[in-house]
């Protein structure tokens, strides 16, 4: 099995019974004895997202979890043993947060086994013209409309601009272009819409003979 789990979307109060399960009565609404995502995810992986968004207290709970490979449900006095893979992802700087006492260093520690580092879109701006046609297609065939192409002038602008809110931007601007552009070609002028920040400006060079400048 592959359970994801987004950390960001379940309220603070519900995200314990969610991960490690509950018996009936443990609180309030608890009709029933409930499985957790590692529970389910047993034998298989979990995939925790947006993992900063966690609080410190039920990190401490997914750490013993990942140390003991026990899950104890809510209002339990049993502990359910579990062999699961465990995936985890953030947009967080986590050495910054755990700095600020917003996550726990062991448990960073306990998950950064094997890292992977997505850098930003506009970073890797020869992904660009792919991923939008893998956008476009999918778009087509949804919205049944027959894939456009992009001219020299759209795949230039497109690569030109910063995307701030990085794959997923791009992919609601070619759906919008997918429903909007009535020809089979997309121009330039079809993304005269595309503006907002700009990629961040280069530091400043170290003055001669002097100390580095520091920009904040």
């Amino acid at each position: 099995p592959f359970v994801e789990v987004n950390c960001a979307a379940i309220p603070e109060d519900l995200i314990e019974s969610e991960l490690f399960g509950h018996v009936k009565g443990a609180f309030t609404g608890a009709v029933g004895d409930r499985r957790g995502k590692f529970e389910l995810a047993d034998g298989g992986t979990i995939f925790l997202d947006e993992i900063g968004d966690m609080s410190v207290e039920t990190q401490a709970k997914v750490l013993r979890v990942l140390q003991e490979q026990v899950v104890e449900p809510v209002g339990g006095t049993s502990g359910v043993r579990v062999d699961v893979r465990v995936l985890a992802a953030t947009n967080k700087e986590l050495p910054a947060e755990i700095r600020a006492g917003r996550f726990r260093e062991d448990l960073y520690f306990r998950l950064n086994v094997i890292p992977i580092f997505v850098p930003p879109l506009r970073d890797r701006k020869t992904d660009i013209p792919l991923l939008a046609e893998y956008f476009m297609v999918g778009f087509a065939r949804e919205y049944g409309r027959r894939t456009k192409a992009l001219d020299p002038g759209a795949a230039a602008a497109l690569q030109e601009y910063p995307w701030p809110g990085n794959v997923r931007e791009l992919r609601n601007v070619i759906e919008r272009l997918v429903i909007m552009v009535p020809g089979d070609t997309i121009t330039g002028r079809d993304l005269a819409f595309l503006e907002g920040p700009r990629a961040p400006a280069p530091a400043p060079e170290p003055p001669a003979g002097g100390e580095s400048a520091e920009t904040l």
